[in-house]
């Protein structure tokens, strides 16, 4: 009797032993399928980024997306308030469905430079009514949405250059630049960074305030957003990383004019991370009250940003706590500022995508 008892109780074990690892099993193939269902999503979204920045399919595209623009905000999606200083205009022009371009005019001599020209039509407009002569083109990086009006701008100007990194490919470039190059035009002095990550020659333009005795102004491209970054398209988030502490090193009342209109959806992202900081719910209400109005939420500054952007602040201690755990280049060991960013960035194309 004691004897079956025993062997009842070895088979209850060996049963349980079985259960546990056929539970693990299928643990382990769920994972490998999620692994899997991933690995075949990246594919695909790699395959539609390339024909989008890599072929004429893109620029076709662009070409819809204009149209579709045009004929939904004819007068721009937003209301934008241009900044003057001292001789120095800076004008954002609305473009495309959220994007921005820039005419930075200098009124002395009437020289002006433009910034990821997109919609050729709006930004002539904005030439002829402010009465300049176009003398260059600063293109962040060779997007169709940043990049496209280069031709017709050039064309309709004559003599203006195209400046940008040549690395990217950018369309109808004629002034290659590297990094830490200036551009000047008129009392205008602009330096190019070179800020890798969002694609592989993407650079920022940084106008500096001392000849007109203003604020210094950065214009981000699609690197840096009001509390946002750029998707990792043609980097690594260690290259994203070093780029966003290359425009942490700017001085703190410089101008953020990003390249596009994601205020709002970026400060809501950022609550959900760091739900406790007061300096992101100030400016989300700020947001939404100029968003309620259709009212540009452009500039803001590198010192606000280092307050409520979360892809600035992976070195502070609260957005790593409010990340939790992750795990470390060796299983033990904290993870890395890079590894803090590639979850962030995960997270925020979880979240919406921009």
């Amino acid at each position: 009797m004691k004897k079956k008892e025993e062997e009842e109780k070895m088979e209850k074990k060996r049963m349980k032993r079985r259960r546990r690892r056929r539970g693990e099993g299928e643990r382990e193939k769920e994972e490998e399928m999620k692994k899997d269902k991933e690995k075949k999503k990246n594919k695909t979204k790699k395959m539609r980024y390339n024909l989008y920045a890599r072929t004429w399919l893109g620029y076709l595209l662009y070409r819809k997306q204009l149209q579709r623009a045009r004929h939904r905000y004819p007068d721009g999606h937003s209301t934008v308030q241009p900044r003057v200083f001292n001789g120095v205009k800076v004008l954002p022009i609305p473009v495309l469905l959220d994007n921005y371009s820039y005419l930075i005019i200098d009124t002395q001599s009437k020289l002006a430079v433009a910034v990821d020209p997109s919609d050729p039509r709006a930004v002539q407009a904005y030439i002829e009514k402010e009465g300049v002569t176009l003398v260059a083109i600063l293109c962040t990086h060779k997007h169709w949405d940043h990049s496209g009006g280069n031709r017709e701008l050039r064309r309709q100007n004559r003599g203006c250059r195209v400046y940008g990194n040549p690395q990217d490919g950018i369309a109808h470039l004629t002034h290659p630049l590297c990094h830490q190059d200036m551009v000047s035009v008129g009392r205008l002095q602009f330096q190019a960074l070179a800020t890798p990550g969002h694609t592989r020659g993407h650079m920022i333009y940084v106008l500096d305030g001392e000849p007109y005795k203003g604020p210094s102004c950065l214009f981000s491209g699609d690197v840096l957003f009001l509390s946002g970054c750029g998707r990792i398209f043609e980097g690594t988030p260690a290259t994203m990383l070093n780029s966003l502490d290359l425009i942490m090193g700017l001085g703190d009342d410089t101008l953020l004019w990003p390249g596009h209109e994601y205020a709002e959806e970026n400060l809501s992202f950022a609550g959900l991370v760091e739900p406790e900081n007061v300096a992101r719910e100030k400016k989300m209400q700020w947001v939404q009250q100029q968003r309620l109005e259709h009212r540009s939420t452009c500039p803001s500054t590198i010192g606000e940003e280092k307050t409520y952007n979360p892809f600035l602040r992976t070195h502070c201690l609260a957005l790593q706590e409010a990340l939790g755990p992750l795990p470390g280049p060796g299983g033990d060991a904290g993870p890395s500022r890079a590894r803090l960013l590639e979850e962030l960035r995960r997270r925020k194309d979880q979240h919406k995508g921009k």
